[in-house]
């Protein structure tokens, strides 16, 4: 089989702690990333899934102020940059 070369741009710091977890495991970077390859391959996607961060309380707080703000029909809303401009130099 034809060997071909990848290169691939990742942070310092990541690149020395996988090329330590990876020694430690007994193979080298470029063994590890055949491996993920390969397994991509064979799921036919990623082989783990991808899943967005969960928001934090102090987070999921903002979201439930917005959501209150917005039903909120007491409180004055802004329909372009110059009326929040306006209403800020007040």
């Amino acid at each position: 089989m034809a060997m071909t070369n990848i290169n691939i741009r990742t942070d310092e710091e990541i690149k020395a702690k996988c090329e330590s977890l990876f020694e430690s495991l007994g193979m080298n970077m470029s063994t590890a990333i055949n491996i993920f390859l390969r397994q991509s391959l064979r799921y036919n996607g990623l082989p783990f899934d991808v899943k967005a961060d969960t928001p934090n309380e102090t987070t999921l707080a903002a979201f439930r102020e917005g959501d209150a703000i917005l039903a909120d029909s007491s409180v004055k809303g802004y329909t372009s940059i110059q009326e929040l401009r306006e209403a800020l130099e007040v």
